[in-house]
């Protein structure tokens, strides 16, 4: 992959564009250029642009933008533009760099003939499979910009879940780096003094968790190096680790399971679970297919795995209300509500009841979660601070002793 510095004029202002594009070559930029509505003037060779690309590309696109684009899209094709003038239109009005080169790609993907969602299913790190599914489904049945409004609704909502727990993870992690921050600072800076005022008093010996201490700050003062290199081993195995299947089904279990993350995980799991299939229902999408794709994008293997159960219980004629019941990773309200849809034949209205509940419960166990967790880390950051303290008035105050003792 190239990248080609071009000067362009736009047709309908006269105006001069200048930019780069990046293509396998001249006659791929010309025509990436064109896709655009521009006409083309000078296209001249930039340099590899490989590198360039590969940043952009790893770049990931962002929510906010995949939902504008989902939006924009949707509302250019409802008021009845063809689909490759609404693609370019909203390619030449997308501001993030990597969605615009792959919005390029899929551009010319559909000029030569392929369907909208073969060409964003090229790019799964931008379009996941619950996005080229909707998309498929929208296509056969004539419903595309249906397809894509429903599509921003379910990345706004997902979108707005993640952040929510991350906000819920953000303060523990904020306390903890500066305690860290702080312990070493008195370790290496404060407790050597120490050490200074009691060499050379015959018998004096230091309390035992100053001598600790002291052990580790020695340590870490001469050999930093080596403390370096243990946790970025460290960081890059776990990294490592926790990408493998074993990693996974321990770090998803803890989710599950742990105090006092694991109901706000599980409440999480079971709304991304319906708003999801909620979602794919609404556009077409058959219920096997819909369990296939859901199953990926609750990103949990536990959950995956019973949701794999459920589709062969299925698939040899029960309901999913009942193929999921009995199992302990999901919530009992589920299978109840799932129950009464496929009655009633509204199983997508109950899925999106379903989500729109545990969606509101999520916001109530960030909020207690951190009532509780502001007075565990509080407990935490004074036992620490105890212990420095202790380390170094302990000393001290045995240095007086000795003094006023040698005095008397």
């Amino acid at each position: 992959m190239l990248s080609y510095q071009y000067t362009a004029r736009n047709p309908a202002t006269g105006q001069q564009v200048k930019a780069t594009v990046e293509a396998d070559s001249e006659a791929a930029a010309a025509k990436l250029i064109s896709g655009q509505g521009l006409v083309p003037i000078d296209i001249k060779l930039d340099g590899p642009g490989g590198a360039n690309l590969l940043k952009a590309l790893n770049n990931r696109v962002k929510a906010k933008d995949r939902v504008l684009f989902s939006r924009q899209l949707s509302t250019l094709i409802n008021a009845g533009l063809p689909l490759l003038q609404a693609l370019r239109s909203v390619n030449s009005q997308t501001v993030s760099k990597p969605l615009r080169i792959v919005l390029n790609q899929i551009i010319s993907d559909v000029e030569g003939g392929s369907t909208l969602s073969g060409s964003m299913g090229k790019h799964p790190r931008v379009f996941n499979q619950v996005y080229v599914s909707l998309i498929a489904a929208g296509e056969t049945s004539g419903t595309l910009d249906q397809a894509l409004e429903r599509l921003a609704v379910q990345q706004e909502k997902d979108a707005d879940l993640n952040s929510k727990i991350r906000g819920a993870m953000m303060y523990p992690i904020v306390v903890l780096v500066v305690m860290i921050g702080v312990v070493g600072f008195m370790v290496v800076k404060v407790l050597p003094q120490v050490k200074t005022l009691y060499q050379g008093l015959p018998g004096a010996t230091l309390p035992l968790v100053t001598r600790v201490l002291l052990a580790v700050s020695d340590f870490t003062i001469h050999f930093w190096w080596v403390v370096v290199v243990a946790l970025g081993l460290i960081a890059f195995f776990m990294t490592r680790w926790a990408r493998t299947g074993p990693g996974k089904e321990v770090i998803d279990k803890f989710k599950m399971k742990s105090w006092p993350v694991g109901k706000l995980f599980m409440k999480m799991y079971m709304a991304r679970f319906a708003r999801t299939g909620s979602t794919l229902v609404a556009s077409g999408v058959p219920l096997l297919q819909m369990l296939n794709i859901t199953a990926a994008a609750v990103n949990n293997v536990h959950i995956q795995r019973s949701i794999q159960k459920a589709i062969e219980k299925v698939k040899g004629g029960k309901s999913l209300a009942d193929s999921i019941e009995n199992d302990s990773n999901f919530l009992p309200l589920v299978p109840n509500m799932l129950r009464i849809g496929e009655q009633s034949g509204a199983i997508e209205q109950m899925m999106s009841k379903v989500a729109d509940y545990y969606e509101k419960e999520v916001d109530n166990e960030v909020a207690n979660i951190s009532s509780i967790i502001e007075p565990v880390m509080m407990v935490i950051l004074g036992v620490v601070a105890f212990i420095i303290v202790a380390a170094i008035l302990l000393p001290i105050y045995g240095l007086a002793g000795n003094s006023n003792f040698t005095g008397g």
